[in-house]
């Protein structure tokens, strides 16, 4: 097992909630660890005294090396300006550097209406051959339903495709997500056109295996429950086919999660809510050891997209009435 790096700077708090986020959020984020371990050095030689970071003392750090290629230059600030962002949602006056280089930072997708209706569009209208295993029928049924728990619940992947079937509890419309990420167990409330459908799904799953399923979203062997590899393969597949397929920012499953988050956040914004009264209760659906947390991802997106207005209207083009699955 890979000894942990002991960080002393008086940032080092700040670099340890960073890594906890990404992991929760299904990242490895190795490599950009040991950047932030030698920002870590780099804090310490600087003789940082209080966590303020401003740009005077980022100068060096900014600066290119020799030996350094513009990909590497790149990534290291780009770690650093990561870090920076989640203190700035921690409440620390920090100055975040913008744009430094020509490197392209991987930023999350936000979806909007029309992308949306194109991808069920082509997720619903997907049918495998007659002649295919009855498995790879059972599966694109799962599919249908799946993607729609992604968009409107704002799970991480593992959370859906993973779930026991005990856990879905079909009078109350909950889910109970154990285990998950920061150890955080919740409930997460099904949407009631959605809730439907998930009763439908799982009538359809019974009668397809002939019995009742260990997993909500059983994979190839059913004995087993659908991989996180292979949703986010079919996941790409199905965009691929929508005119949205050469966009610049590629999404993810997760980009699903993110969507949500910001889509809540501007409805409540709209509304005149307020967010600081709403956000620990966001941040406990979302399964987010803090508020900081669930600010950082709108923090992340709110500069760089328009983002969901009416996500009303796109439920009702993308959730159908009654799904069938015959």
């Amino acid at each position: 097992m890979k000894d942990r790096a002991v960080r002393k700077s008086l940032i080092a708090p700040y670099i340890d909630g960073l890594l906890e986020e990404k992991h929760a959020n299904g990242y490895s984020y190795e490599s950009e660890e040991l950047v932030l371990n030698r920002f870590d050095t780099y804090c310490i030689e600087k003789k940082l005294e209080t966590p303020e970071i401003t740009r005077a003392f980022l100068g060096d750090w900014m600066e290119r090396s020799e030996t350094e290629g513009s990909f590497n230059h790149g990534k290291r600030i780009s770690c650093v300006r990561q870090l920076l962002i989640y203190m700035a949602t921690c409440g620390i006056n920090v100055y975040i550097p913008h744009d430094f280089c020509h490197f392209k930072r991987v930023m999350p997708h936000i979806f909007e209406a029309e992308e949306l209706i194109s991808f069920f569009s082509e997720v619903d209208s997907y049918f495998p051959p007659d002649n295919r295993p009855a498995y790879q029928h059972r599966l694109a049924n799962e599919y249908r339903l799946l993607f729609r728990w992604y968009l409107c619940c704002g799970l991480r992947n593992a959370e859906a495709a993973g779930i026991l079937t005990e856990n879905v509890d079909f009078e109350t419309g909950t889910l109970t997500i154990l285990d998950s990420k920061g150890n955080k167990d919740r409930l997460v409330y099904l949407p009631d056109d959605l809730l439907e459908s998930t009763r439908q799904y799982y009538s359809y799953l019974t009668d397809a295996l002939g019995k009742e399923s260990k997993w909500f979203f059983p994979g190839m062997n059913p004995e087993k429950f659908l991989p996180n590899t292979t949703v986010d393969s079919v996941f790409t597949r199905f965009w691929n086919k929508t005119p949205y397929a050469n966009c610049s920012n590629k999404p993810t499953v997760h980009d699903f999660r993110f969507s949500y988050v910001v889509s809540r956040m501007n409805l409540w914004a709209e509304a005149g809510v307020d967010l600081q009264v709403m956000m620990p209760y966001l941040s406990r659906y979302l399964g987010h050891k803090s508020t900081n947390e669930t600010f950082y991802y709108y923090y992340l997106v709110k500069e760089a997209y328009k983002t969901i207005e009416k996500k009303d209207t796109i439920a009702d083009d993308v959730i159908p009435e009654v799904p069938s699955y015959e």
